[in-house]
């Protein structure tokens, strides 16, 4: 059964901007060296730089301010002030990361300023001039909205990620297509979100972008570390979410016993009194509470970052939720009741918990529990 939690947008007024990244240096696709380049190039180009550098300002500097560049690429040669914007973009939705954005302006572009595919496309984002007017923003407040500008690019191809995550969100919500909200985020960007609609997934001809993107992921995973928090899975230990853990379904393939497909259950389902109390399974905030076609009544926790990679628990079916999305709850914070809306042959709860993106067995995170 397929199911979703809805992606929220911030708020505006962000906090004030970071510095302004540095453009880096032209890093074309490369080709094998001779042994010439390879003695000779390194040093035409510390003479060069040093240079273009003393013209530039004068002199050096006598030290390095925060939020400076230290020249010393972040990751494979991007200057660092890229991440605070990296960073700040990608705050904007739950299934965007620095490095998903790092990766697709690597796929792009290679990170050059020039680097386009077409005429019309521009800066290290590769922009149309219809895609810019729709997402581009002077957002680093330099008083000027240009895709040339790297900060710029970076917000906006932030926005234009979280618009399309949000719509692939409400179409797995609905049930209209399955499949990894990342992978399908991908795809809306590369084909379109009305071709994914028509295949029900990723579709074909997306493969290859999908494929080249989450292939650069790793190179950039350095951008991330500054937005998790947690200690790791030994800290994720889950608290049941109602009384009594009777398991009437487990997680795993089975037979809907509605619609008769045989598919993944996303989750585990937990026999429980019509109106029995649903709470939160550990600290965090609402991104969601709103009923949906499949899994009626649904409540999505977002618990932040584990060891590096994001958990989230949704609670299902319920016949009344008591939360509302972007408040913040603490374990134990009543969600709802239990009930059976949508589509549900009796009153339980189906319990979901949701780790790097992805549907994982909630027995484990709850037994961990059993010993405390």
């Amino acid at each position: 059964m397929n199911d979703e939690h809805a992606v929220e947008t911030r708020p505006a007024d962000p906090p004030p901007a970071p510095p302004r990244p540095q453009p880096p240096a032209p890093r074309p696709r490369r080709r094998g060296p001779g042994p010439v380049t390879l003695l000779v190039m390194p040093a035409l180009l510390t003479v060069s730089a040093v240079a273009g550098f003393l013209i530039l300002t004068g002199g050096f500097p006598s030290a390095l301010t925060p939020g400076d560049s230290s020249g010393q690429p972040a990751a494979d040669g991007v200057d660092e002030t890229y991440g605070p914007w990296l960073r700040k973009a990608a705050d904007a939705c739950t299934v965007v990361t620095p490095s998903f954005l790092a990766a697709q302006i690597d796929q792009l572009s290679g990170w050059r300023n020039d680097g386009a595919t077409t005429s019309d496309e521009q800066g290290i984002a590769a922009f149309t001039g219809a895609e810019w007017r729709k997402w581009g923003k002077d957002d680093d407040g330099n008083g000027t909205s240009s895709p040339r500008d790297q900060a710029d690019a970076i917000m906006a191809l932030g926005r234009q990620d979280c618009s399309l995550a949000g719509k692939v969100t409400d179409l797995r919500t609905d049930g209209a297509v399955s499949g990894d909200l990342v992978d399908l985020t991908l795809a809306a960007y590369a084909v379109g979100t009305d071709a994914v609609t028509e295949a029900g997934r990723v579709p074909a001809d997306a493969q290859t972008y999908l494929t080249e993107v989450k292939a650069l992921f790793t190179r950039y995973e350095e951008f991330d570390r500054e937005d998790f928090s947690g200690g790791g899975q030994a800290n994720a230990i889950l608290a049941p979410p109602v009384t009594t853990l009777t398991i009437t379904s487990p997680y795993g393939s089975r037979k809907h016993p509605l619609t008769g497909v045989t598919k993944l259950h996303t989750g585990v389902d937990f026999g429980a009194p019509q109106g029995a109390q649903v709470s939160a399974a550990r600290d965090g905030r609402v991104v969601f509470a709103a009923m949906t076609k499949a899994y009626g009544n649904r409540v999505v926790v977002d618990h932040g970052g584990i060891d590096g990679k994001r958990l989230e628990t949704t609670y299902s079916h319920l016949s009344a939720i008591e939360v509302t999305a972007g408040q913040t709850v603490t374990t134990g914070t009543p969600l709802g009741r239990v009930g059976s809306t949508g589509l549900s042959t009796g009153p339980h709860l189906h319990f979901e918990v949701i780790y790097d993106g992805s549907y994982t067995d909630p027995q484990p995170w709850l037994a961990l529990n059993g010993g405390r």
